[in-house]
């Protein structure tokens, strides 16, 4: 989707369908939406009083003229309005342009005048909700759609010279974010015989030409990484680990989980909703498109990213339960059950960002079941040692709509990892307070370094579409990380 932005009227502009908004409760059009409504000669106000339009969020109401389509988008409630808020209606109204077969669409930053939001934030939103509201997985059918239905330009529209600079600088921004999201989602949403750990190695190398980023792929067995490579031997896939940007003391690490398919190993998965385990590999593509748009933005300097990729397979050769491994850190794990390898070979990636001079490490992963159960598919699970951290990534979430919830990491739950035999198990035999005793697991090898972990097992895929989130994979928490480093 191209974005462009003109100084002008919406009057002035020729686009296949012109966008104005309107929000609940509100008696009668104002500002743009008035101006169209003269134009109209007094239909939005008609259908306002026929009860046609009620600008509950979301809403879009198209009008057919004889000089063309118009579309008015609801923004809900003023009191609840914000940045989420936005995003919705951007995608609304690009849903509803797809729908009519606009090709071209035309839209006023949305409530860009209300409350105390940010110009610059707002026309991120704005392009964000569009460019997300656009996406749909193209899948590997075998008969492409006769005419593919696509939204190919959208123009943001500003009468006032002095705001066009702080528009266009955050219509750029949300560009390059909607998109590294909806590339993360490509790769989540493809089938685990085609997104292996060697397809996304390369792709992530691919990438790294193209914007200009180091690539390295290391043999984690070559490594010491018997954390990780302990996970990998029950599959014929070689597992890799994806090393991006440059490592130096005082950087930040970005982790991402990359298991492209978790059976469960030995402790095999119940068989129900096995596919999706094709998505255990969604913190991974979410660091990769992240690395690849802090290049795009300039704000790569000062971090790398260290992304662990396998399968997790039952095989002749594979994990067992009661098994007893080291790591590239040296300390041991008694594994209790073979379907918690997220965390061993996330801890083999976090000593290695360690040694590579990581002050911060930043991880992301679809770990625990649990996290599902707690927080649903609407908010992450954030845990850490470092609360200064912690906020700053709180803020991040909530400016770039992904919710996430902080969960304790209480001393006691090191108690439920005690083990005899090694330094620590790498589960409990019991299903209680999961995600924090993975983090728990992950904790001992992160030591005193800042550090922070995101679980997104509930919130990496969604069963059905929300807002302006498509059914299937989500992208997060690609939002979240670029505004974290970009702040």
């Amino acid at each position: 989707m191209r974005i462009k932005i003109k100084c002008a009227s919406l009057t002035q502009v020729k686009a296949d369908l012109i966008v104005v908004n309107f929000f609940k409760g509100v008696k009668k059009p104002e500002g743009a939406a008035a101006v169209v409504d003269k134009l109209l000669k007094g239909q939005i106000v008609k259908l306002i009083n026929d009860g046609e339009i009620e600008g509950s969020l979301g809403e879009v109401t198209i009008i057919h003229t004889g000089g063309g389509k118009f579309a008015v988008v609801g923004l809900g409630e003023k009191d609840k309005f914000g940045l989420d808020q936005v995003r919705v209606a951007g995608a609304a109204a690009i849903k509803e342009a797809k729908r009519i077969k606009a090709k071209s669409v035309a839209t006023i930053v949305h409530g860009s005048d209300v409350g105390k939001l940010d110009l610059e934030a707002v026309a991120q939103a704005v392009v964000e909700g569009s460019v997300l509201g656009g996406y749909e997985f193209k899948g590997e059918k075998s008969e492409s759609p006769k005419s593919e239905i696509r939204v190919n330009e959208l123009i943001i529209i500003e009468k006032d010279n002095k705001k066009i600079s702080a528009i266009k600088k955050g219509a750029k921004l949300g560009q390059i974010v909607a998109e590294a999201e909806n590339r993360a989602k490509d790769l989540v949403n493809g089938p685990s015989n085609k997104i292996t750990p060697t397809y996304l190695a390369n792709y992530a190398r691919q990438m790294s030409k193209e914007v200009g980023l180091k690539c390295r792929i290391l043999d984690p067995k070559a490594e010491g990484m018997e954390a990780m490579w302990a996970v990998a031997k029950g599959s014929k896939e070689p597992a890799k680990v994806v090393v991006l940007g440059n490592q130096k003391r005082g950087t930040i690490a970005l982790i991402g989980k990359g298991v492209t398919f978790d059976a469960g190993g030995i402790s095999l998965k119940p068989s129900n909703k096995l596919w999706e385990m094709k998505t255990d590999m969604a913190g991974a593509a979410a660091v990769i498109e992240t690395m690849r748009a802090a290049v795009e933005l300039g704000i790569a300097k000062d971090v790398f990213a260290v992304i662990p990729l396998t399968e997790n397979m039952p095989d002749g050769g594979a994990l067992k339960p009661g098994d007893v491994v080291s790591s590239l850190s040296g300390l041991t794990t008694e594994v209790i059950s073979t379907d918690a390898e997220g965390r061993m070979i996330l801890a083999d990636a976090i000593t290695y960002a360690k040694e590579q001079g990581a002050e911060t490490i930043v991880d992301c992963a679809t770990l625990t079941g649990g996290c599902l159960s707690a927080l649903g598919d609407v908010a992450t699970g954030l845990m850490g040692n470092d609360q200064e951290l912690i906020d700053k990534i709180k803020r991040a979430a909530e400016k770039s709509g992904e919710k996430v919830w902080q969960l304790p990491l209480y001393e006691e739950y090191k108690d439920y990892l005690k083990c005899s035999v090694a330094d620590q198990k790498n589960c409990t035999e019991g299903r209680g307070a999961s995600p924090s005793t993975g983090a728990t697991f992950l904790h001992k090898f992160v030591g005193d370094t800042s550090w922070a972990h995101l679980d997104i097992a509930g919130t990496a895929y969604l069963s059905k579409g929300r807002g302006y989130l498509a059914e299937g994979a989500t992208g997060v928490p690609v939002r979240t990380l670029i505004e974290f480093l970009n702040v």
